[in-house]
């Protein structure tokens, strides 16, 4: 058995800042239990920070441990693959203790609200056993609907 704290010191995971639209704190859960089937993070968001539009190979949960936040979900359509248009499909609020599940492939963003410091934790439930859980990411401004990946 593994035992650990999600606000003990120590265990942060670098992340590329080019992946959320502010500043983005993350603690490496699944390294400290030594998690085989998931990585499992916790994340921080400060105040109007969120993650800019992503997609998993893999399903995701989201548990929200502070703050109110909010996920979006997104449908691309065009045919070019690399700089397409994108349409919101949903749009739903976080608040502490709730918990949302992303099917795998699913287009998506998730963060702070504008006036309030949001976290999470985030599990990334691998595809299937030995296998890599791979994000995809895409740069977006968020005020026009065309995307590129990253």
């Amino acid at each position: 058995m593994k035992k650990s704290n999600i606000y003990a010191p120590g265990d942060k995971r670098k992340i590329n800042p080019e992946w959320f639209t502010d500043k983005v704190h993350m603690k490496d859960i699944s390294s400290k239990i030594k998690s085989k089937e998931q990585d499992i993070y916790h994340v921080y968001f400060e105040k109007g920070a969120k993650t800019k539009m992503h997609l998993h190979n893999g399903n995701q949960i989201l548990i929200v441990t502070k703050g109110i936040g909010s996920l979006e979900t997104f449908r691309k359509y065009g045919t070019n693959k690399t700089n397409f248009k994108i349409k919101r499909t949903e749009k739903i609020s976080l608040k502490e203790g709730d918990i949302a599940y992303i099917s795998s492939n699913t287009l998506h963003t998730h963060g702070s609200s504008n006036k309030k410091t949001f976290s999470h934790i985030a599990i990334n439930i691998l595809p299937s056993k030995n296998s890599e859980y791979k994000t995809t990411w895409y740069e977006s401004d968020f005020k026009t609907s065309v995307t590129k990946k990253i």
